[in-house]
């Protein structure tokens, strides 16, 4: 693997010094953008908008648009607002995860000591393991301000990027009228939870699409005609969500328990 980002988890009066890594890889198949004519790869351009011609990387600046002036910023500049948190993930408190609402998180990454750190990053993980707590801090990625999560995960920190509060949109903008369920059609539809529960295993869920859309790829490559297979999707006939309700339950089989 090859470290995002380099510096230190501030844990009280100790520093740790540490490498982020990317703790996640995309299971999409890799796919290119062609010209429909002559299956050529679409090549993407950085054009000045004024001249029409390509602009190198070199020459790319980044500026913010002020009272329509452009403010433009250097690397320099970016390091020196709050230049600690370039390199310090500073751990301001510990919380139970369980206190944080699942649509804060965002991205895992994994932490890893440098040599001088491994006795320090060990007592943490094995501080938060015993705690069952996890740290809370801030730092800056990309010249970006993140939240950062730090709980262990087997013999390893991980740092879970999670959202401020103003990031997620309110979802009163979406206007939902809600209403009351009548006991007996409640009273089903857990029993159809109950029905369908089992202890978690990530295991058990595949990335199907891909590797059936690969199998499509070889089928065109080889010249064969790709079937087209009938969509079957099995409702209850009745519109009435009691009989839905009733349908479901009677339905054999339920969700397979993970051993």
């Amino acid at each position: 693997m090859r470290a995002i980002w380099s510096g230190a988890i501030g844990f009280g009066l100790v520093n740790i010094p540490i490498k982020i890594y990317s703790a996640t890889q995309s299971s999409d198949l890799d796919l290119d953008m062609l010209d429909k004519k002559d299956h050529s790869n679409i090549r993407f351009q950085r054009v000045n908008e004024k001249t029409g011609k390509e602009v190198a990387w070199e020459n790319i600046v980044r500026g913010y648009n002020l009272d329509g002036r452009y403010i433009v910023l250097t690397e320099s500049d970016f390091e020196k607002v709050r230049p600690e948190k370039n390199k310090l993930i500073t751990i301001t408190e510990f919380v139970d995860e369980s206190e944080i609402d699942t649509m804060y998180y965002e991205t895992p990454y994994y932490l890893a000591p440098d040599k001088n750190g491994v006795k320090a990053y060990n007592l943490l993980r094995e501080a938060l393991e015993q705690s069952g707590k996890v740290g809370l801090g801030t730092y800056v990625l990309r010249n970006k301000e993140h939240i950062g999560l730090i709980k262990p995960y087997e013999n390893v920190l991980v740092l879970n990027k999670i959202r401020f509060q103003e990031e997620l949109r309110d979802p009163q903008e979406l206007d939902v009228k809600t209403s009351k369920s009548k006991p007996q059609e409640l009273k089903m539809a857990i029993a159809l939870i109950n029905q369908l529960s089992g202890d978690f295993d990530i295991s058990q869920y595949k990335d199907t699409y891909s590797s059936e859309l690969l199998k499509l790829i070889k089928i065109k490559a080889k010249g064969k005609k790709v079937p087209t297979p009938q969509l079957r999707v099995v409702h209850s006939r009745s519109k009435d969500l009691m009989d839905q309700l009733k349908a479901s339950l009677e339905k054999k089989g339920g969700r397979r328990k993970a051993s």
